[in-house]
C-alpha cells in the first residue's frame, strides 16, 4: 500500500498534466505506467481501441462471487488556474478544477493495494475519459466495454466536495446528483428596419416572451417540494441597434433529480415554444441533448450497505448529504448497472469548477482507507 506522501506525489503529477475530454493521452500514459509497475499475478489490463484514452484494469478475485467496478474520471476543464502552488497546471487554460486528479489518485491507491493483496471478488477499475463533456461513461457502456469477461455486477465511484471537511465521506439514499439536459432554441422571425417594426417580426421580442413564460415551468408546473431547474444562460440575436433581429438563438440547461422530471420539463419547454410560435406567427425550433448525464440515482440496497459500513467504521467520518443539482455522467452507468456514488470532502477554499479550486490533499489517504475497508467488507458478505 502506498504511503500518504506517495499518493500526494501521484496527485501532484496528475494535476500538472490536465487534458480535456477524449484528449487525455498523457494522463492515460501515466496511469498505464503506474499499472505496469504493479505485480501482474492477478491483473489484466485493457486499453480499448474504440475509446483509446480509457483504461480498464481487472484484479482477479481468489473466490469471486461477483465483479465489483470502481470508476475514476480522468479529464479536466477549460479553466485557467489561479491558485499558486509548485505543481501548477503546465497546460495554460486547462485545469483539474473538478478534482479528477484526486479521483484518479484514490483509485490508484485502491488498485495498488488490491494488486498486492488479492481480493476475494473480482475488481474492475475503470479510468474513464470525458466526464465533463462527451459522455464518456455512456460511450464506454454503449461500446460494450462492460460485457463478457468485463461484466460488472455493481459499480462505485466518488466525487470530491469542496464544502465537506477533509476526508469526510458523504452519501445519501436516492438521488445524489441531478440529471442534466442541454436545450437549444432557435427563433425565426423576420428582420427589418427599426423604424418600421410593423413590417418585421422581432425575434428579440419573441425570445423575451418565450423566456418569461419558461419561468412558469418551475414556478407553476412543478411541485414546490420537488426540484427542477431551467436556465437559459446564453442568448444571441441581432447585428446592429437599428435593425430588427430576424433570428435569435438561446442556449440553456435543464436539471432534475429524476429522469421523469427532466422529461416533463422538456415537454413543457416544447409546448411553450409551440404556443409562442403560434402567438407571434413565427417558427421556433427546439432541440435537446442529454447524452449520458442522467440523474445519479443510488441503488437502494447497495447504498444502504455502503452507508451502514461508513457509519460504523471507526476510521471514517460520515455525513448524510442532501441532493445536489450538479451533473455527472456516472448517472448513466448507474442507470444500467446498480451502484453507489458518494462524496469525498476536500475542504477547498474555491468551489468545484472554480479557477481557485484547491482540494486538501489529506482527503486522499482517507478516501483510500474508507473504500479499502468498504470493499473488503463488501466482499465478505
Amino acid at each position: 500500500m502506498l504511503t500518504e506522501a506517495e499518493l500526494i506525489q501521484i496527485r501532484r503529477h496528475l494535476h500538472q498534466i490536465p487534458e480535456l475530454a477524449l484528449h487525455e493521452t498523457a494522463t492515460h500514459a501515466y496511469l498505464k505506467a503506474v499499472v505496469d509497475q504493479l505485480p501482474a499475478t492477478w491483473l489484466t489490463v485493457r486499453e480499448p481501441s474504440e475509446l483509446p484514452t480509457a483504461l480498464l484494469v481487472k484484479v482477479a478475485g481468489s473466490q469471486p462471487q461477483r465483479t465489483i467496478g470502481y470508476r475514476a474520471d480522468i479529464d479536466a476543464l477549460p479553466v485557467d488556474e489561479t491558485a499558486s502552488c509548485s505543481f501548477h497546471s503546465m497546460h495554460p487554460g486547462v485545469m483539474h478544477a473538478c478534482g479528477h486528479d484526486i479521483h484518479m489518485t484514490v483509485a490508484l491507491g485502491l488498485l495498488i493495494y488490491f494488486a498486492e493483496n488479492q481480493p476475494q471478488d473480482n475488481l474492475i477499475f475503470f479510468f474513464q475519459p470525458a466526464e465533463e463533456s462527451e459522455s464518456g461513461g455512456k460511450q464506454a457502456y454503449d461500446l460494450g466495454l462492460f460485457t463478457g469477461a468485463w461484466h460488472i455486477d455493481e459499480f462505485y465511484g466518488l466525487h470530491d466536495n469542496s464544502d465537506l471537511p477533509t476526508g469526510t465521506i458523504g452519501c445519501r439514499l436516492g438521488t445524489l446528483f441531478a440529471g442534466t439536459s442541454e436545450v437549444n432554441v432557435t427563433i425565426h422571425g423576420t428582420s427589418g428596419h427599426a423604424a418600421f417594426p410593423h413590417r418585421a417580426n422581432d425575434a428579440v421580442v419573441i425570445a423575451a416572451s418565450f423566456i418569461t413564460q419558461i419561468q412558469t415551468i418551475v414556478a407553476r408546473n412543478i411541485d414546490p417540494t420537488a426540484c427542477g431547474v431551467v436556465t437559459f444562460g446564453k442568448m444571441t440575436a441581432g447585428s446592429i441597434r437599428n435593425v430588427i433581429a430576424g433570428e435569435a438563438r438561446l442556449e440553456g440547461t435543464i436539471r432534475g433529480l429524476t429522469q421523469d422530471m427532466i422529461l416533463f420539463i422538456r415537454q413543457r419547454v416544447s409546448e411553450i415554444a409551440a404556443g409562442v410560435a403560434q402567438t407571434y406567427n413565427a417558427q421556433i425550433d427546439v432541440t435537446f441533448n442529454q447524452g449520458g448525464y442522467y440523474p445519479v440515482e443510488n441503488d437502494p440496497q447497495l447504498t444502504a450497505n455502503f452507508i451502514q459500513y461508513m457509519q460504523r467504521a471507526a476510521d471514517v467520518d460520515f455525513q448524510e448529504t442532501p441532493p445536489a443539482m450538479t451533473g455527472e455522467d456516472f448517472g448513466y452507468l448507474l442507470n444500467q448497472i446498480p451502484g453507489t456514488m458518494f462524496w469525498l470532502g476536500v475542504d477547498s477554499p474555491g468551489a468545484l469548477h472554480a479557477a481557485n479550486f484547491q482540494p486538501h490533499e489529506g482527503a486522499i489517504i482517507k478516501g483510500v482507507t474508507a473504500m479499502r475497508g468498504f470493499l473488503t467488507d463488501r466482499m465478505a458478505h
